[in-house]
């Protein structure tokens, strides 16, 4: 097999990793954002989710380019099915094991809510959680496996992504109980669920 390999393949791995980080950021919060009913009637909840599913698709073509570049550049041997299957990499197995499951958590968040109408809301919300389980594996692979996480910006970067998302859980959990209970983000485009207030 002729090999593939180029810094600028290294490059582009490196940059859409950092940025897929801080989009999945962003979107978690917004989703917190969006089941607590932040901001209650004076801000648009049609505007929320337009943003929060923009921003959740933008993250899944960051993670597919980061993907494909890690794949194709033939300078470490990973293989298209480790994007899938954990523990199926040559290289660094579980390294990339935990990116693997960051990414097969993102996509089953993703592909429910394109199919939200479809499915029970129980349903949509039990698979939305694992959004949390998706950031920790996410993170934790830009912490072992990046090159970036030992310089200063790199840590700040990831250090801030993580303390972000902390904050907004803990915020949750403790701050808004009663308004988060038994909410979903409704999509802009369809009604309210059955049980909706």
């Amino acid at each position: 097999m002729i090999g593939f390999t180029s810094p600028y393949f290294w490059y582009s791995t490196r940059v859409t990793g950092f940025v897929a980080l801080i989009l999945l950021t962003v979107v978690l919060v917004m989703g917190i954002l969006i089941s607590t009913r932040v901001g209650g009637r004076r801000i648009g909840r049609f505007e929320i989710n337009e943003i929060h599913r923009a921003l959740s698709m933008t993250a899944m073509i960051f993670v597919g380019i980061h993907i494909v570049a890690t794949v194709v550049d033939t300078y470490v041997p990973t293989g298209w099915i480790s994007a899938l299957i954990p523990f199926t990499s040559p290289y660094k197995s579980l390294d990339i094991s935990i990116g693997t499951v960051a990414f097969d958590l993102m996509l089953a968040v993703w592909l429910t809510s394109l199919l939200k109408e479809r499915i029970e809301p129980r349903v949509w919300r039990a698979v939305h959680w694992a959004s949390y389980a998706s950031f920790v594996a996410a993170a934790t692979h830009a912490f072992v496996i990046g090159t970036d996480h030992r310089t200063h910006w790199g840590l700040a970067v990831l250090a801030g992504c993580v303390a972000v998302v902390a904050l907004a859980t803990v915020w949750r959990i403790l701050g808004r109980p009663t308004r988060a209970a038994g909410r979903t983000a409704l999509s802009p485009l369809q009604g309210p669920s059955k049980g909706a207030r």
